[in-house]
């Protein structure tokens, strides 16, 4: 295979990530949250895999006539936002107009932060929060949060998109990079485990997401606080 049609290949890999979509938003119809989440794992593997095969194969290089970022920027809105907030609201997790509210935000404010162009920081991480909303409904689905603590942290997320907090990237940023790369592992598998046993409140999946989410979360803004070592 030339290298060429390995860079070609990459795209199509990261094009999945649309099917595996659909497939998810036909379960959330149909409000078959654990399947949702299993392809939304899914398609967060394929996530996790394309980037660090579009490096290697030079795609901007050996295959531009498809824009890389931009196709994997459609697809994260659709999987990191659009069909968890379709969730939120359809779940009946938030009811009457916090339910409205939650949608609302959570779309809006990432629609502009996806076409921020200050997104990125120096060391590949993210400025402000990413809009990892699958992350974050995932671990409410599994601990059944109030409504009420749903809503606080919606809109502390929403505005912590636009503040100048630091959140890593698990697999580009290289500082802590040890073991926040190990926790994104981890965090995948408790959130496979958990929509596995349908969220099964007896299940300590859904601890290992609370820990994960939280490392993965704060991480970042920890590096702003403590300096790198010198030398």
């Amino acid at each position: 295979m030339t290298l060429r049609l390995k860079a070609l290949s990459v795209h199509l890999f990261t094009a999945t990530g649309a099917v595996f979509a659909m497939l998810a938003m036909l379960a959330a119809v149909e409000e078959k949250w654990s399947l949702m989440y299993l392809w939304l794992v899914i398609s967060f593997i394929v996530d996790g895999i394309d980037g660090p095969l579009a490096r290697h194969y030079h795609v901007k290089k050996n295959a531009p006539e498809f824009d890389g970022v931009l196709l994997d920027l459609i697809i994260d809105y659709l999987t990191y936002v659009f069909i968890p907030a379709f969730a939120l609201f359809k779940s009946g997790l938030m009811d009457g107009w916090t339910g409205w509210f939650a949608i609302i935000v959570i779309t809006f404010a990432s629609a502009m932060y996806f076409a921020d162009t200050r997104m990125k920081t120096k060391d590949n991480s993210f400025s402000g929060f990413p809009g990892c909303w699958n992350m974050f409904v995932i671990v409410v689905f599994a601990l059944e949060l109030n409504f009420w603590v749903i809503l606080m942290l919606v809109s502390l997320l929403s505005l912590a998109m636009f503040l100048p907090l630091k959140f890593i990237h698990p697999v580009r940023t290289e500082r802590w990079r040890s073991v926040s790369l190990p926790m994104a592992f981890a965090w995948t598998f408790f959130a496979g485990w958990a929509a596995w046993v349908d969220f099964h409140p007896e299940s300590w999946a859904h601890w290992g997401l609370v820990v994960t989410s939280l490392y993965l979360a704060l991480a970042g803004i920890a590096q702003q606080i403590v300096p790198p070592r010198k030398g």
